[in-house]
Parts: structure tokens; sequence; C-alpha cells
């Protein structure tokens, strides 16, 4: 019967002290930023319903085993996912101070008793020690800060994965225009060699200045640089694109070159390797964005950390407990009549601490204070990163299209001047500089075409997928 009186105190008291929170209550800030997100009039439609997911984004079948597999092997990643687990077992830590720790022991004593004639006492059975009963949630406060911090770890996960994916995608686009800008530098190489070639035969026979010569010589040499440098930022394109993935970058999913807009080759059949990113018009859709969440979390937990701050100022109390079987003799333990109790609770009061409560719950108020700036400035860093893609999501790709007609006109002016200069109407610097200006305008449309793609990854990251 004491036993079970016993038991229903310990039950009651951990109800009671799971039923206070000193914390204030939780009220989200205002995102500081406006209502609406600066959508390009000819490309405003209405919100998805959800984020848009990878594989919904990443349209090549070669691109999303590469998403994959940086998503199964790559480190940054790993380290995240770990940080989840281990805020999963620090939650558990701190949900555990919720109830009390049951130990059983054996313990022995010998000392005088009331006459003065020594005795021994003989104790076995559970013991409870010091466990603090939260009548002032100060380990509740504790607790739903701890399961702040791990829903803030989970989307801090959720934003390594999102950014992961983006910057595999990046590598990849990069690699492939590199790709291309190499294969354009070869076969400038081959024709500006050629070029070259059949101008030191007119020099030979005094059909050519030596002016002609050395513009010839000069273009052939910016070719061969160029051919080196492309060479270069391939080898060191692959090796990012190795390290996000984890693993050497399989033969089978490198990029191709026609992946991008190839100068000569027909524009509406390159392959559409990433999909249009659709994009609401109310600002709230950020608020999904996982580096936001996390902000929010940790805002949260900042809160609640006020509420055991508070509880630092009322009693704490603790109750100290035992029940077993107690005798003088070893024999004589485990007879009728020798099961006893005991319970000590205590409340204790900070007198005078030298302003440590006041000082402590001040701090834990200026941690929150922190924690909405922060999170504030995450809801702007948000916008604008949404705001900048949006820019971009027409202007590039209008940019795109009149740098394909620039191409197409300079490849005209180039195939007029060769047919002059094979009349004698143009002179060897006519046909040298028209070279050179398609050289250049082939390598502004490649790095356009990758500026657009370039810009889609941003707009998808930004909105959060």
């Amino acid at each position: 019967m004491k036993s079970t009186l016993t038991l229903t105190t310990l039950a009651l008291a951990a109800a009671l002290s799971a039923c206070t929170s000193l914390a204030p209550d939780y009220q989200r800030p205002a995102g500081a930023v406006p209502a609406r997100l600066p959508v390009p009039a000819e490309t405003a439609v209405a919100a998805p319903a959800s984020p848009m997911a990878w594989t919904e984004f990443v349209r090549e079948p070669r691109l999303r085993q590469l998403v994959q597999q940086a998503l199964e092997h790559n480190r940054d990643l790993r380290v995240a996912a770990l940080n989840v687990q281990r805020a999963q077992a620090q939650l558990g830590v701190t949900r555990a101070d919720r109830w009390p720790t049951v130990g059983a022991g054996l313990s022995g004593s010998r000392a005088p008793n009331s006459s003065g004639v020594q005795t021994t006492t003989l104790q076995a059975g559970l013991q409870v020690s010091a466990w603090e009963m939260d009548f002032f949630g100060r380990i509740a406060s504790l607790t739903d800060a701890a399961q702040a911090q791990l829903l803030a770890t989970e989307a801090g996960r959720r934003s390594a994965e999102l950014s992961l994916v983006a910057s595999v995608l990046a590598a990849d686009r990069t690699l492939a225009a590199d790709e291309a800008l190499l294969a354009l530098a070869e076969r400038t190489v081959a024709s500006r060699a050629e070029s070259l070639k059949l101008t030191r035969l007119r020099d030979h026979h005094g059909a050519a200045s030596q002016l002609e010569l050395q513009s010839a010589q000069s273009l052939s040499s910016q070719a061969e640089a160029t051919l080196i440098q492309a060479r270069r930022q391939v080898a060191q394109d692959r090796n990012a694109l190795a390290l996000l993935l984890g693993a050497p970058v399989p033969t089978e999913l490198l990029p191709a070159a026609a992946t991008v807009v190839v100068p000569g080759a027909d524009a509406a059949a390159t392959p559409e390797v990433l999909a249009i990113v659709p994009a609401g018009l109310d600002s709230s859709v950020l608020l999904r964005r996982p580096d936001v969440q996390q902000a929010e979390q940790q805002l949260i937990a900042a809160n609640a950390n006020i509420g055991a701050a508070r509880a630092a100022f009322f009693p704490r109390i603790t109750l100290t407990a035992s029940a077993g079987l107690a005798s003088n003799q070893l024999s004589s333990l485990l007879e009728a009549g020798s099961f006893a109790w005991t319970i000590a609770p205590q409340a204790l009061l900070t007198v005078f601490d030298y302003g440590r409560n006041r000082n402590n719950l001040e701090a834990t108020r200026l941690s929150r204070d922190i924690a909405v700036a922060q999170y504030e400035k995450s809801v702007q860093s948000a916008f604008r990163d949404t705001a900048d893609a949006l820019a971009g999501l027409a202007t590039w790709r209008d940019q795109l299209s009149a740098q394909q007609r620039q191409v197409d006109a300079t490849r005209d002016i180039q195939r007029l001047t060769e047919l002059r200069y094979s009349n004698g109407a143009a002179s060897e610097l006519e046909r040298l500089d028209a070279q050179r200006s398609l050289f250049g305008a082939e390598q502004l449309l490649i790095q356009t075409a990758l500026a657009e793609q370039q810009n889609r990854i941003a707009l998808f990251k930004a909105l959060g997928g």
C-alpha cells in the first residue's frame, strides 16, 4: 500500500510538472519585405502548391543520375545528416531529464544507535536521487528549445541538400559550356593554322605584306592560348564536379557540349536540360525555403530558453526517494516485514547570486532579439535572391536570342569577307578581322547560354525548390 502511494505521488508530480511554461508566447515576426515578388508581367503565374522537386526541374536522365550520386556520396550532406541524428539524441537526453532516474542498489552502514551500541543496517532496493519536479517549466522549456533545435537542424540538412543539388547542376552546366568553348577553340586553332599557312605561302611569293603575316601569326597564337586555357578550365571543372559527387565522375555521366547552345548548330534542336521554374506573386512562398525555416526554428528555441531562464527565479523542487528492504542482518533481509521506504522532498530558492539569474535572463532575451534579426535577414536575403533571379528570368532569354542573331550576322559577314577576299576585293586584314569578330561572338553566345541556365538554377534555389 505504501509503495503504491509512493508511485502515485511520483506520477502525480510528473504530471503537474509538465503543465507550466514561463516562456513568452511565440509570434512569427513580420517578414520586412514587400508582400509581392517582382515577377515580370510576361512570366507571372499562379504560385505552385508546393516547392518544385529537383526531379521535376532536371529533365535530362543523365543529369538526374549525377545529382542522385551526389546526394548519396557528398560528405557535406553526410555531415548535415549526422548533425540531425545528434540533435535527436540531444533531444532524448533533455526529455529524459523530465523523468526520475531510478537505480537499484545494495548498501550497508555501521554506526552507534541512540544507546551508543554499534549496529549494522543493510538496505536493498530502488532509489530516486534528486529528481527535479518541474513545477515552473524549466526542463519543459529546455525540451521545447531542444525540439526546435532539432527542427532547425533538419531544415539545415534540407538547405544543404538544396544547395548541393544547385551546385551540381551549376557545375555540370559550367563543364558543358567549357566543353563547348574547348571545341570552338579547337576548330578555331585548326582554321587559323590553315590561314597562317596560306599567308606564309603568299608572303613567300611576295603577295602578302609583313603586317598581314604578323597579324595572321598573332591570331593563330591567340587561338592556341585560348585552347590551352580551355583545356585547363575543363580539367578544373571536372575536379570540382568530382568533389561535389564525392567520387570520380563516371565517363557516361559527363555532359556533352551539345546540351548548351553551340554556335553553328540549330538552337531549336538544343535539348532542354532544365525546366522553367514557375514563380508565384506572393512573397510568402519564401517562408518555405529551408534556410528561412531553419532561422525560424532557431528563433523558437531562443524564445523557449527565456522560459528556462525565468524559471530559475523560482524554487527548484527536488525529490529523493527509496523503497526496498532493510534489516540489521543479512540473513533476515528477505524476511517479511523488512520493507521500508523513504521520501525526502527539497525546495531550494536562490536568495543571492550576485545577479547571475538576472543577467542570464537578459542574455536569453538578447539571444532571442538576435534570432529575430537573423530571421528577418534570412527572409530579406531570400527576397533579394529571388528578385535577382526573377530579373533575369526573361532578360537572359532575350539576351541569348539577341546574341544568337549577332552570331548569325557576324558569320554572314565573315562568309562574305572570305568571298570578297578570294575575288581580290578585300584585304587580308579585313579577312582576319572578320575571323576575330566571329570567334568573339561565338564565345559570348556560349557564355550567355550558360548564364541563362545558371539563372534558372538560381531561381530554383531561391524559391526553395
